[in-house]
């Protein structure tokens, strides 16, 4: 017959003497007050494994900061789970573990390792300013808040005052750092659901304004005040007439190398890190866009690139040289921007009737059409020949 247990009451807890060595006085159920020799008191839990059978005991906590109620409902809470077949040590130990990872898994933390994969996708340039943008406008205010604890409505908080100074596009582009870096934490098992999936919808949208450009009947007006400038080198006179007969944009043309052109196919091939769609593109060069080359040449026939800097003959110019050369020296500030010139392409080629996928090929533009897109893989470089050559004699025109 098991011996009865008489409950423990505050009194008799209080009035328990050290003895010169460490004894214990069972409540019940498991659950122990330890009294040591200094006459400290403590709380423990005394049970068997669910599986093994072996006794263990948990330390509870010191008496009397632990009250004996509070003692026997954590005992409750811990016979409970045994009666579920799991061991309440390692289950407090589990806890432990998250409890640390939710703390050390922190903002900045995870953006860091969020980062380390994203920037792998990106070019440099796009790596550089999104983690900029994070660094000045976000990890101030969150770097050190665990991802399980951030919240919708205290990162929108983060972001009225950019909304207030009207940064509408920085606003859209933080929105979707965080949105991706909150779906690594979801898919690493740092939380349960992305609290910041749809906060991009509370915020005023970015109005977004099309590149000046012009009609290509205007087309004529702007060579001839190419041609005739003084103030403008004549390297960066054919840029910007390489820039118009590739169709190419500003950055794409500044980096020229001669290295991918191919002169005896007529084919200028782009690397894939130069695109902006991270794809390689080739382009058939006219006898228009040919001469250029020749006429460039002599500038550069012993650099890497077709347009060699100024300062340092082993760079390229800068990627603005053609737009500051329009909008300065030509006087069309607000009228046409370097990359409006391919839009002048485009809306030429349209108006005239060539098919829109070439069009869009000679351009580079993604095909909309998901679907085709995902068999396709032609760039149409022969069906592009006649274009370019079309689009290089309608210039020589309008020049």
């Amino acid at each position: 017959m098991a011996r009865q247990v008489i409950r423990l009451t505050d009194r008799k807890i209080k009035s328990a003497a050290p003895t010169g060595k460490e004894f214990t006085l069972s409540d019940g159920e498991g659950l122990q007050l330890r009294v040591r020799p200094t006459g400290a008191k403590s709380w423990q839990f005394k049970f068997s494994d669910p599986v093994t059978r072996k006794i263990q005991k948990i330390a509870l906590g010191p008496y009397p900061e632990l009250s004996l109620a509070n003692a026997r409902s954590k005992t409750t809470e811990y016979r409970t789970l045994l009666a579920q077949k799991i061991n309440p040590k390692s289950f407090e130990q589990s806890k432990e573990l998250e409890a640390k990872r939710v703390q050390t898994s922190t903002f900045i933390v995870v953006a860091e390792q969020w980062f380390e994969r994203k920037k792998e996708t990106v070019s440099p340039a796009h790596s550089y300013r999104e983690w900029r943008t994070l660094e000045k406008y976000i990890f101030p205010h969150m770097s050190k808040i665990p991802v399980a604890t951030i919240t919708a409505v205290e990162t929108i908080d983060v972001l009225r005052p950019l909304e207030k100074e009207g940064k509408y596009s920085t606003v859209k582009r933080i929105c979707q750092s965080l949105n991706q870096i909150m779906d690594y934490s979801v898919n690493h098992g740092l939380i349960h659901a992305n609290p910041l999936a749809k906060i991009i919808k509370v915020f005023r949208k970015n109005t977004v304004l099309h590149m000046p450009t012009i009609r290509p009947e205007q087309l004529p007006d702007f060579l001839k005040r190419l041609h005739s400038c003084s103030t403008i080198q004549t390297k960066t006179k054919l840029l910007i007439l390489w820039q118009l007969h590739t169709m190419t944009r500003p950055k794409e043309a500044a980096t020229t190398r001669w290295i991918d052109i191919d002169l005896e196919k007529g084919v200028w091939t782009i690397p894939a890190e130069n695109m902006k769609r991270r794809k390689e593109h080739r382009i058939p060069l006219t006898s228009q866009a040919i001469n250029i080359l020749n006429q460039i040449r002599l500038q550069s026939k012993r650099c890497d690139y077709v347009f060699p800097g100024e300062r340092d003959i082993n760079s390229h110019v800068s990627l603005f040289t053609a737009n500051a050369a329009i909008k300065r020296s030509l006087g069309l500030k607000d009228e046409l921007v370097a990359h409006g010139l391919r839009a002048i392409a485009s809306t030429a080629l349209h108006e005239y009737g060539f098919d829109s996928l070439l069009i869009e090929a000679c351009l580079s533009h993604a095909d909309q059409n998901e679907v085709r897109a995902s068999y396709n893989r032609s760039d149409y470089l022969e069906q592009r020949k006649e274009i370019m050559c079309w689009w290089s004699n309608y210039i020589d025109e309008a020049a």
